[in-house]
């Protein structure tokens, strides 16, 4: 089995990310790579963390219980988009994770085989072992 830790080490293939958290108010969505991952256990929970020049990212990875990968229609466009989701307790998003397109359609090179390949080792639909320790 595998824990989220080890998942989100592999994200690092997946390349540049469009990351959206959503709240009763707000959307909020960075552009970026999922790498330099660090953790910290708090009261709170055990996080993984991230630092870029243009914003920080942490992840209380106790309240990931479910990971989905989702295929859809680009809103703008006639293209494929490729989302990960990481979903609480209740089975919303708590945070989703697309690849990112320069041009609508045009992803990095390797892009979408690096998520083709976690589906496919991880499942549609994948229950993280939770985390002893960090």
């Amino acid at each position: 089995m595998t824990t989220l830790k080890d998942f989100l080490e592999a994200c690092d293939k997946l390349g540049t990310l469009r990351l959206i958290v959503t709240s009763s108010a707000a959307v909020l969505e960075a552009r970026g790579k999922l790498e330099k991952i660090f953790y910290a256990e708090l009261p709170k929970g055990k996080y993984a963390n991230m630092h870029t020049e243009g914003f920080e990212f942490h992840l209380n990875m106790d309240k990931i219980v479910k990971v989905k990968f989702e295929t859809g229609e680009a809103k703008r466009g006639n293209f494929t988009t490729y989302a990960i989701r990481f979903l609480n307790d209740k089975e919303e998003p708590a945070l989703s994770a697309f690849l990112q397109w320069g041009k609508p359609g045009e992803y990095e090179p390797g892009q979408v085989e690096a998520w083709e390949s976690l589906r496919k080792k991880y499942g549609e639909v994948w229950e993280p072992i939770p985390l002893v320790a960090i």
